[in-house]
């Protein structure tokens, strides 16, 4: 474990690495692929009704390594964790709007780190494997909004138990309220 602010790690964290370091010993198919890998931070959340999700942050570096071995990856960690869902996402920065004018260069703040690109990331981040075919937002007369995601129906049956995690994993990192359907 490697955290940003270079803090100590809690024991939930040291419990999901030293799961990952069984795995990478006790498996031959992990053992190639998690050995250069390693996570920056671990939470855990409740979920609805008595529901848990893990959330393992990577470094963004990383994440596309991750993304090749997430599936089986995920099936061994919701094994040793049972009853609780786990979700892998990148570590992501967020600049302010004065970014540019705290350095004097002039430079611009990049698009990847404004706040709706990261929060998008995420999205992404939290349904993967399965795609995003597309996204409306619902304005309500209250003032209220709600984005709606339609996600790709070819996953739907591994992905209809976990919809309610999604929802509210996201609503817990972005405070924003999200409601997921199938095209």
């Amino acid at each position: 474990i490697y955290h940003i602010t270079l803090q100590e790690p809690d024991e939930f964290e040291l419990e999901i690495a030293e799961e990952l370091l069984r795995l990478e010993s006790s498996s031959a198919e992990f053992k190639a692929s998690l050995g250069d890998l390693y996570i920056s931070a671990a939470k855990e959340v409740e979920c609805g009704v008595g529901g848990k999700a893990i959330i393992v942050y990577v470094p963004y570096k990383l994440k596309k390594s991750f993304n090749a071995i997430q599936a089986k990856l995920v099936r061994e960690l919701e094994k040793k964790f049972s009853g609780a869902h786990v979700l892998i996402i990148a570590q992501r920065t967020i600049m302010g709007k004065n970014f540019s004018r705290k350095q004097g260069s002039g430079s611009l703040r990049p698009r990847s780190r404004t706040l709706t690109a990261v929060q998008d990331a995420i999205l992404e981040d939290i349904v993967f494997p399965t795609e995003i075919e597309a996204k409306r937002t619902r304005c309500k007369l209250d003032g209220s909004k709600t984005l709606k995601v339609y996600l790709n129906s070819k996953d739907q049956a591994n992905v209809e138990p976990r919809i309610a995690t999604y929802a509210s994993v996201y609503q817990k990192l972005t405070n924003k309220q999200v409601q997921f359907m199938f095209n």
